[in-house]
C-alpha cells in the first residue's frame, strides 16, 4: 500500500523518530494508528458513562452551580500534578 504524507506528517512522524523510541516510519505509524484505536475503543466503552457525567453537569450548569474558568483550570492542573506524580513512581 501506498500513501502520501503531507509535509506537517512528514515534520511528526520526523519528530517521533528523533526520540529514539522507533526504529522506523511503519513503527511510527502503527503506534499512532494503535493508539487511536485504542483510544476509539475506550471511547466506546464508556460512551454511556461519558454521557452520564455531560447531563450531569449540564443540569449542575443550569442549577447555577458551575465554576468560574479560573477555578475550573486550576481543579485540572492539581488533577494534572497529582496523576503525574502517581505515574512517576511506578
Amino acid at each position: 500500500m501506498a500513501i502520501s504524507l503531507t509535509p506537517e506528517d512528514k515534520k511528526l512522524i520526523q519528530k517521533r523518530m528523533k526520540t529514539g523510541s522507533f526504529r522506523s516510519v511503519e513503527e511510527v505509524i502503527h503506534d499512532a494508528l494503535a493508539s487511536q484505536d485504542s483510544e476509539a475503543e475506550w471511547l466506546t466503552a464508556n460512551k454511556v458513562a461519558i454521557n452520564e457525567k455531560i447531563a450531569r453537569g449540564v443540569a449542575q450548569l443550569d442549577r447555577g452551580e458551575g465554576v468560574s474558568g479560573d477555578v475550573a483550570h486550576a481543579r485540572l492542573q492539581r488533577r494534572k500534578t497529582d496523576w503525574q506524580a502517581g505515574h512517576k513512581r511506578g
